[in-house]
């Protein structure tokens, strides 16, 4: 009979855990959290210390009752749940509800799924720590609290089912905010002037680009500068004044956390954060390999941390030294230096075994799998070796008083690069062979390329670039990112299409909600201050109940504040100019999952709906039909022609009533300003000006 009880979270673990330790050991699963704060009321006692009342979770209890017999024969019970805030919760919630204050308890951790990781945990027990415990309740109490409160706003505001959170909030102000970057942004034109020179020494041509003058840099902002500077050049010599060579290091890139795997997975294997994350909770929690068994074959995949285990870089410089040389092994343990506090997981996201390859995994492992285990091991193989090193060469060359540079490089040593490379490192350079060239040589202009272009708005927030800025802004932790970006898109706030998040209608007005009401709550300076206080909760230098007594009365005053204001801004429903087909009255706007919709206000004697268009009161210039707000099947917005698909007339910014005075396309509004359609014209007009002299 077992002798020792060790509970761990998923029962994928238990199977390969249990292999480890032998008959002595009994190993069951949790299911992940056993207690939670009540679905049906916030679960707080806000009048007595802010007390948390936990119950058990629904569908737990045969969970529970199982555990309980296998607790009351055991010896020692070891609390093996995940390395990190929640892990340890979880941790300690089991330990109030299998009631386990008379027994042996002990809490292990360990960050591989590996025999040596798993038996060393043991030699090194600990007890629960409570400090990682009053973590996770604040955070818990405090998502806990704003949803509870702000959402029932939400659901009289505009409609049942929507929510607000303390991070989800945040998420969605930053990518309303680049959405209102991107919708005021004006083109700014500038030109391009790159000459094609012959020299005698040279077979192919030389592709030198304009630089400047003498004094500098120069901008080309428009056709007219572009023909001065042409025609200065007419019969110019092209004489080579300057070149620099030198050397330039790469460094070897870090090992991968939560975050830049996740950002990496989107770029490389275009993988959502959900899926990045469910499939590395497979690679850790064990595959079954042939001939081994099921193994964890990565480390713990939530952690902020790059630092390596010494025991982890030795193995893997002896392995790079075998299978790559000597020269390509780092020389010395590197350990990242971090501006701040290292949450969760200790170590970067590596392979448990350096030795085992992605090609020798490939018939145990799914696509997916492959390709992701294949992306972490590469990473960190190159993160364990030597910096690359190139030549460069800098050319200038003068053209009377004007300058056209040109400018390559070659690979010296490619040290980690022999291992995993990006698309920019990969590209071709044309002017690759500048080692004959000299100062003084002369070169023969063939001809020049001229190219107009527009500067380019900011871009669109993807998964991965929003993953960036929530860490950069310090955010939300490692196990925040895919839930808070999962939950903004279910409740479809952000739409997605080709990686790109859009802010919908519906998200733009419960951004526009909590900015007015509540605009200290989903402040991002706010929030990331919230966030050092839950650290400072982690090391024991703050008490958690202090957190939270300084957040709520501030929560409280600001929804008794909004519940009067909102009440009196309430939207009624909007009236439309379209009779009901059934019943003849005039139909109203309402709210639906997927955007406004029209409606017969006799529901329910008359169920009567129909698909809203909003006029803009512009007409289509192809077809003269009026122009109407329409959605994308995702939800973003767009303004088309309502005889669509007869006529394929859309633009994405609201237009104008007023036509461009240089090409006659319509104008679109940018901000204060209003912008021609056709691209090639790029005519401004400022629109305040207009309006104020109109008035």
């Amino acid at each position: 009979m077992a002798k020792y009880l060790v509970i761990v979270e998923s029962p994928a673990k238990v199977k390969t855990i249990k292999k480890f330790l032998g008959p002595n050991y009994e190993v069951a699963a949790s299911n992940g959290h056993v207690r939670d704060l009540p679905k049906s009321q916030l679960g707080i006692d806000v009048e007595h210390d802010y007390e948390p009342k936990y119950i058990t979770i629904r569908g737990k209890g045969d969970i529970l009752a199982n555990l309980r017999k296998l607790v009351k024969k055991a010896e020692k019970i070891y609390l093996a749940t995940d390395p990190d805030r929640e892990g340890e919760a979880i941790s300690w919630h089991l330990y109030e509800s299998l009631k386990l204050s008379n027994k042996k308890v002990y809490r292990i951790t360990f960050n591989e799924i590996t025999k040596n990781a798993v038996k060393d945990s043991l030699k090194n027990a600990r007890e629960i720590d409570m400090d990682l415990v009053d973590a996770q309740q604040a955070r818990r109490i405090l998502d806990r609290m704003m949803g509870y409160k702000i959402s029932p706003l939400l659901w009289a505001k505009v409609k049942r089912g929507l929510s607000a959170g303390r991070v989800q909030s945040v998420a969605l102000r930053i990518i309303c905010d680049r959405e209102e970057e991107i919708n005021a942004f004006i083109p700014e034109e500038y030109w391009t002037l790159d000459a094609n020179l012959q020299g005698d020494r040279e077979k192919k041509p030389l592709l030198a680009k304009f630089h400047g003058d003498e004094s500098g840099k120069i901008t080309i902002t428009s056709k007219e500068q572009l023909n001065q500077i042409l025609q200065q050049l007419e019969n110019t010599g092209f004489e080579v004044a300057d070149v620099k060579k030198s050397e330039r290091i790469k460094k070897a890139p870090l090992p991968f956390t939560t975050s830049t795997l996740q950002q990496e997975a989107s770029k490389v294997l275009n993988f959502t954060t959900q899926k990045t994350m469910r499939l590395a909770q497979q690679l850790y929690e064990g595959i079954n390999i042939k001939g081994s068994g099921t193994v964890g074959i990565i480390t713990y995949l939530r952690t902020d941390s790059t630092r390596i285990s010494e025991e982890a870089a030795i193995h893997a410089k002896e392995y790079i030294s075998k299978q790559y040389g000597d020269s390509y092994a780092e020389q010395e343990i590197k350990d990242a230096k971090s501006t701040k506090k290292v949450q969760d997981a200790h170590e970067a996201i590596r392979p448990t075994d350096i030795e085992t390859t992605p090609f020798s995994l490939k018939e145990s492992l799914s696509r997916d799998q492959f390709r992701l285990y294949q992306l972490i091991w590469k990473r960190y193989v190159a993160s364990r070796m030597t910096q690359a090193l190139y030549e460069t060469t800098s050319i200038k060359i003068a053209a009377g008083k004007y300058r056209f540079h040109v400018s390559a490089s070659k690979v010296l040593f490619d040290g980690f690069m022999s291992v995993y490379t990006n698309e920019e490192e990969t590209k071709e350079n044309s002017n690759l062979l500048l080692g004959n060239i000299e100062k003084g040589d002369v070169f023969v202009n063939q001809n020049f390329e001229q190219k107009q272009h527009f500067t380019q708005p900011p871009a669109h927030y993807t998964e991965a670039s929003l993953v960036r800025s929530l860490e950069e802004l310090g955010i939300g932790r490692p196990s925040t990112y895919s839930p808070t970006i999962t939950t903004i898109l279910a409740r479809r706030y952000v739409v997605k299409e080709n990686k790109n998040l859009y802010v919908s209608e519906l998200g733009e007005i419960v951004n526009r909600i909590m900015k007015e009401a509540f605009s200290g709550l989903v402040d991002v300076d706010f929030t990331a201050t919230m966030e050092g206080l839950l650290d400072k909760v982690e090391e024991g230098l703050v008490n958690w109940k202090t957190v939270i007594s300084n957040f709520y009365p501030d929560l409280d005053e600001a929804v008794k504040k909004a519940e009067k204001e909102l009440s009196e801004v309430e939207i009624a429903d909007e009236v439309s100019e379209e009779a009901c087909d059934l019943c003849g009255k005039m139909m109203v706007v309402k709210y639906g999952p997927h955007g406004r919709f029209l409606a017969c206000p006799g529901f329910p004697d008359c169920r009567f709906t129909k698909p809203y268009l909003e006029k803009t009161g512009i007409m289509c210039p192809k077809c003269g039909k009026d122009i109407v707000v329409k959605k994308t099947k995702k939800g973003r917005r767009y303004f088309g022609c309502m005889d669509n698909p007869a006529c394929d007339f859309m633009v994405w910014q609201k237009p104008s009533d007023k036509k461009c005075e240089v090409c006659g396309s319509i104008m679109l509004e940018k901000g204060n300003r209003l912008v021609c359609s056709d691209e090639e014209c790029g005519h401004i007009v400022e629109r305040i000006v207009e309006e104020t002299a109109n008035n």
